[in-house]
């Protein structure tokens, strides 16, 4: 090659040198600026239509409200730190997609903003190690005992517990007020339209429906007469989503008794709470040993204050009461006796399952097919489930916003219970054991279950579980140690759940013994 047609080569090259060069200098600056222009909160909500999102952030401690000022932008918390490299921008490129996806596709207004508030979405979209990339400390000057326990607690148990910082610090980057984690103060609101306190409980001289009256407080409750007699427990193999624990099916006779209409409301339980609660945390054997023989009502040690609003923000008045202990319920019960002159006390397995029957062998109460109703299977790709009939009387999955739902939105079951399948889980008397049904004859009166264990029966599923969960014989066991999972207190409490939101119970009353020697 010629020194001139080097000389042209070179040029040429250099010129295209020169050009790669630019444009890569234009290529880095434009993707870096696109890089900081997608991590500002501005390009963050032009996609989040989130109704109150900007709002409640602002308000919230990571929104500049504090006594510092510091403010914490969404990438800070929704994505993980900058330096971890590759999991950073594979994070962002991965969100940034889905929430476009969203965007363009999803009607925002269809959309359970509610739910997206819940611990449960929440641990999915906050990453637990951008927290501590800014909290590297955990006791700073000035934080309270209460706080240094509950951080001694965090440090011990995260990683055999999975527990993040918003496990209890949940709306320090949105504001919700019913969601501090702190000692709750007060009693909220009680009921307004009925102010009469009543002075004696209601009289039961008949087997048939009443009202009853909690004397010393403007609380009121209908109880349900449930005739006695004798049904098959349980449920068949061929049954659509049977499980092993229900069976083997047995003849179960149970005898007459009185029944909650509805499950026990937060009027019912703030009423007892405001009557009885303690500051410490008493052991529950001392408890009942005192009360078993104390005929003084106001003797009962009833709960701690809880950490924040147990109801969820959802509202009291008619909605179940919820996140209490099987200890508080039963103590609940106690306390009711007391001030009624009746046997109130949680219902045997048996008798929650005849009572939810009403009178029929079928899997629901009503006319239906678990398969149809159901969001699992194949089908469930290419056709919706059938909610028609389902969603006039329970409240599961498909309809409950994820939350619980008041008595008037659903239709009672043959002998005029309410709820009785979905909306909360319902506490029964019994010992849980897979096997419980195979401990007894095939034929059996008042079965009270196993004589010991470690997990109580629930009923009746939630409002988080989708049908074939919600079934008259569908059974399952409490789960006392996960349920208190951030619970810090040393000893746990011993009335209140940290974990779960979907508990409750309805109560029973026995005959008094009078009608019940009338009827013999």
């Amino acid at each position: 090659m010629g020194f001139k047609s080097k000389k042209k080569f070179f040029k040429r090259n250099s010129t295209l040198l020169s050009i790669g060069f630019i444009l890569g200098v234009i290529l880095m600056l434009g993707g870096h600026y696109i890089y900081k222009e997608s991590s500002t909160d501005k390009s963050c909500q032009s996609c989040h239509i989130h109704p109150h999102a900007e709002d409640s952030w602002k308000l919230s401690t990571h929104g500049g409200n504090n006594p510092s000022g510091v403010r914490v932008h969404c990438v800070e918390c929704h994505l993980p730190p900058e330096k971890d490299g590759v999991k950073y921008f594979s994070a962002k490129a991965k969100t940034g997609m889905k929430d476009l996806w969203s965007y363009l596709t999803k009607d925002s207004a269809e959309i359970n903003w509610e739910s997206k508030k819940d611990l449960e979405h929440a641990v999915k979209i906050v990453y637990n190690e951008s927290c501590k990339e800014c909290h590297v400390n955990l006791f700073p000057a000035g934080l309270n005992d209460e706080g240094i326990t509950a951080h001694l607690y965090y440090e011990e148990n995260e990683k055999k517990l999975d527990l993040q910082c918003i496990s209890c610090h949940l709306g320090v980057g949105h504001y919700d007020p019913n969601r501090i984690h702190a000692k709750m103060q007060g009693l909220p609101s009680a009921k307004g339209e009925n102010k009469e306190i009543y002075t004696e409980a209601t009289p039961v001289t008949t087997f048939e429906n009443f009202t009853e009256k909690i004397p010393t407080t403007s609380v009121s409750f209908n109880m349900i007469a449930i005739p006695g007699g004798t049904f098959q427990m349980g449920s068949p193999e061929n049954e659509p989503f049977h499980q092993a624990n229900e069976s083997p099916v047995r003849n179960v006779t149970v005898s007459p008794f009185f029944m909650g209409e509805i499950e026990v409301t937060w009027d019912m339980y703030w009423a007892f709470y405001a009557q009885t609660m303690s500051e410490g945390r008493i052991a529950p054997d001392v408890i009942m040993a005192n009360n078993a023989t104390d005929p003084d009502v106001d003797a009962i040690s009833g709960p701690t204050p809880p950490f924040g609003f147990p109801d969820q923000g959802w509202g009291g008045i008619d909605r179940p009461a919820i996140t209490m202990t099987h200890y508080a319920a039963e103590i609940f019960c106690q306390w009711l006796s007391k001030r009624t002159g009746k046997n109130y006390r949680l219902p045997t397995e048996a008798e929650w399952e005849y009572a939810a029957r009403g009178g029929t062998q079928t899997p629901y109460f009503f006319a239906g097919d678990p398969k149809k109703f159901s969001d699992q299977g194949f089908m469930r790709k290419f056709f919706d489930a059938d909610t028609a009939v389902i969603n006039s009387f329970v409240a599961y999955a498909k309809n409950s916003l994820n939350k619980s739902m008041e008595p008037a939105k659903v239709l009672p079951n043959p002998f005029g219970l309410k709820n009785m399948l979905g909306n909360v889980m319902e506490y029964c008397s019994d010992w849980y054991a897979d096997d419980a049904y195979a401990q007894t004859p095939t034929d059996v009166t008042d079965p009270k279950g196993p004589e010991s264990g470690t997990e109580h029966v629930v009923r009746g599923g939630d409002f988080t579980n989708d049908a074939a969960d919600v079934r008259c014989a569908s059974r399952a066991a409490s789960q006392h140690d996960k349920w208190l999972k951030t619970d810090p207190q040393q000893p746990k409490s011993i009335w209140w759940y940290s974990d779960t939101k979907s508990i409750g119970f309805r109560v029973v009353c026995d005959m008094p013994k009078a009608e019940t020697d009338n009827n013999q």
